[in-house]
């Protein structure tokens, strides 16, 4: 007891990173950011990824890779792709994958492991839940934030890229003899999501039809009973029904309430997750 208290186990050690993980993280920094970290911004880089070898480390040493049926799965696959081990049951190829230590290179068995060691750290650790009152005061304190979009009740016919140079006389009889939306809908192509449309936002709108759309309708003003186009889409022109248009506004907290206390829940849990990695942290010797 005494020699244990006077020279206590080494801790394991983290790090440093090698400068081909250093290289690789610039890399994916820069593909995302489209430029190079900042001094303050690459030390933190670097802290991340030492707290993730430090979690996978610990889920090593807690033998989680030998029972999950992810990493399992994985190291067979890894086997199989390797073409060594023919004839071999599941079992069998999963502790010769053991043996060979293919579970220390393969990055979806370390991505799983680490995802297993922040649920056990939580689970350990629950955050604590905002209160009402909480989600009231962020709501209130935030409120320039919480907005509604515009929505757009339309119909349309289409006309695809072969049949565009139709459009222009197609939209001067259905003007000229007045032709309501669902009668017009025989001059159409057939488009696949449809001709009518109840309550989209913008960003809806986009996903059905594109940007150019949307920029083109949105800056076009259209009041409802108004009749626009063509308008060109992703995938040939449109000429639009406005049905109905109820304006973008402030939300009020019942509106957004829950979508506030997601918010706050997903802090919190991240938050605790970061306490309880900085604690685990000093059970082991990180080396920048």
């Amino acid at each position: 007891m005494v020699q244990g208290a006077m020279f206590p186990e080494p801790k394991t050690v983290i790090g440093p990173l090698d400068e081909k993980r250093l290289q690789a993280l610039q890399q994916q920094w820069f593909t995302r950011a489209g430029q190079q970290p900042s001094k303050s911004q690459q030390t933190k880089i670097i802290a991340d990824e030492l707290d993730r070898d430090m979690l996978f480390q610990r889920a090593l040493a807690l033998e989680l890779h030998l029972t999950d049926k992810i990493v399992y799965q994985q190291l067979i696959r890894d086997m199989r792709f390797l073409g060594i081990a023919k004839g071999e049951t599941e079992n069998e190829l999963f502790k010769r994958a053991l043996a060979m230590r293919l579970h220390l290179g393969d990055e979806l068995v370390k991505r799983r492991l680490i995802q297993e060691m922040e649920q056990r750290l939580l689970l350990a650790n629950p955050a604590v839940m905002p209160s009402k009152a909480e989600v009231l005061a962020e709501f209130n304190a935030n409120k320039g934030k919480f907005t509604l979009p515009s929505r757009y009740s339309i119909e349309h016919i289409f006309f695809s890229v072969e049949r565009e140079a139709a459009a222009n006389a197609v939209i001067a009889t259905i003007e000229q003899q007045q032709i309501d939306a669902e009668s017009a809908k025989r001059f159409s192509s057939p488009f696949m999501s449809g001709y009518k449309f109840h309550q989209q936002t913008p960003d809806q709108l986009v996903r059905l039809f594109g940007v150019e759309f949307v920029s083109t309708l949105i800056k076009a003003r259209p009041v409802a009973g108004q009749q626009i186009g063509p308008i060109r889409s992703t995938f040939g022109l449109h000429y639009v029904w406005i049905k109905a248009i109820d304006l973008g506004r402030d939300a009020q907290f019942e509106e957004v309430e829950l979508q506030v206390r997601r918010d706050l829940e997903a802090k919190a849990r991240t938050q605790a997750l970061q306490n309880a990695i900085s604690a685990l942290r000093t059970e082991y010797e990180v080396v920048l």
